[in-house]
């Protein structure tokens, strides 16, 4: 059954395992391209709550503006929904935004089809009329493919913004950021000065950052040079970096790692991950499909930092000798779970002459 707005969309099908968070997860930026499918089975029964409600300048309880997802994939939509700060339900959400939805579909199945073969291009239609799927698969074929398409003009700021009235400045290079991230950077006490992806490194000492962050978001980091190219300057001015998620990405790159993509991604809330420093394991929030190669870090000044308990991919990375740290995961969470907001008082803790990693 289709629901949300009539109409077709197409994007590379990726699968979420987490029970929760879906206001949260279809609005980060990261998810733009992307058709979700939840592998939970029942989604929609708390409803979704006003997005017109803001603190501090940003939509209380979202992650963006608006919905960045091309679809969503159900097994079965909750039509209808109770939470104290209930105002819609999700199908009215995503008619509201425009988006098209299916329930009634095997999740599981089509989960296990992409953990086999991998995520893929894939067409969602909704309509009250018969589809024609012939004209769908012919309009899907001559789609954009998601490992070619430049994100960063659709989900970056396209001016400076500043947050908070503190005395000192962190300056967040905006990849397709989560609101999150600004409210963990208060959260120790810093302004957040959001500037466009590709803001140079001359444009960034302007605001006298005691640090930067390298947001979260979509797509190859490849398709970031400029960024990479400002990632460089700030490692070599020794400046306190974080970046997180496709900013570890951008961060690696700029150090001269190298960069692949996962057969189906790391997307959930239930990912474990050990701190190689102390052997301790953290169950994280993730949203991505590329991530470093291990075997290029021999090659570089960064250090493995962090390890997918699961397939021992790559979660995080610190320089041997320079203030810069970066996490594959999302330690801002929005979905939880909250174990690892402790990487933004690392960055605090670099930022005021300590070592990384030594908290």
């Amino acid at each position: 059954m289709g629901f949300g707005y009539s109409g077709s969309t197409f994007g590379e099908i990726v699968f979420n395992t987490g029970m929760v968070g879906y206001t949260e997860t279809l609005t980060d930026p990261s998810y733009s391209g992307q058709i979700i499918t939840l592998t939970y089975p029942l989604v929609g029964n708390y409803g979704v709550p006003d997005p017109a409600i803001k603190r501090d300048g940003l939509p209380m309880f979202f992650e963006s503006d608006k919905i960045q997802a091309r679809g969503l994939v159900v097994h079965e939509l909750s039509l209808t929904a109770s939470h104290w700060n209930l105002s819609m339900t999700l199908d009215e959400w995503l008619y509201n935004e425009k988006i098209q939805g299916i329930s009634g579909i095997d999740t599981r199945e089509l989960t296990k089809k992409l953990r086999e073969s991998g995520v893929m291009m894939s067409a969602l239609t909704v309509s009250d009329n018969e589809i024609d799927e012939n004209d769908v698969k012919n309009k899907l074929k001559s789609a954009p493919n998601y490992n070619n398409e430049k994100f960063m003009d659709s989900v970056s700021t396209k001016k400076v913004e500043k947050f908070g009235n503190e005395s000192e400045n962190i300056v967040l290079i905006d990849a397709g950021t989560k609101n999150a991230i600004i409210r963990n950077i208060h959260d120790i006490g810093y302004n957040t000065v959001k500037v466009p992806w590709d803001t140079s490194i001359e444009e960034i000492l302007k605001h006298k950052p005691k640090g930067v962050v390298i947001s979260n978001g979509p797509g190859d980091p490849e398709n970031c040079p400029e960024t990479i190219s400002t990632a460089k300057s700030l490692i070599e001015k020794n400046i306190p970096t974080l970046g997180i998620c496709l900013g570890a990405q951008i961060l690696a790159a700029a150090g001269g790692a190298q960069t692949y993509k996962l057969k189906y991604g790391h997307r959930g809330q239930n990912k474990p991950c050990v701190n190689l420093d102390n052997n301790q394991v953290y169950v994280t929030s993730q949203n991505h499909g590329y991530c470093i190669n291990p075997d290029s870090l021999g090659d570089t000044e960064f250090d493995l930092w962090f390890s997918n308990v699961d397939d021992k991919t790559v979660e995080g990375v610190k320089h041997k000798n320079k203030k810069c740290i970066a996490v594959q995961f999302h330690p801002e969470a929005s979905p939880g779970p909250y174990d690892c907001k402790f990487v933004f008082d690392e960055l605090k803790n670099i930022m005021e002459g300590g070592k990384a990693g030594k908290t």
